[in-house]
């Protein structure tokens, strides 16, 4: 049995990286985390690669909730 508490917590990552990659702000892809991805991948596909980080999170979560 899985705990929706966990999966609502992985759903609302998910959503909070696609919404932050989505706006483009700049405390989010200035990171020092995000800074190597924003270097290979340059900004806007830095902010694809969260954006769909945050869309495998949200299925995660929803699959993880529901199952």
């Amino acid at each position: 049995m899985s705990d929706p508490l966990m999966a609502l917590l992985i759903i609302l990552a998910g959503g909070f990286s696609i919404f932050c990659a989505y706006k483009d702000y700049d405390w989010y892809m200035d990171s020092r985390k995000a800074r190597f991805w924003v270097r290979i991948l340059g900004r806007d596909g830095a902010r694809k690669f969260y954006i769909g980080i945050g869309v495998f999170l949200v299925l995660i979560g929803v699959v993880t909730l529901f199952v």
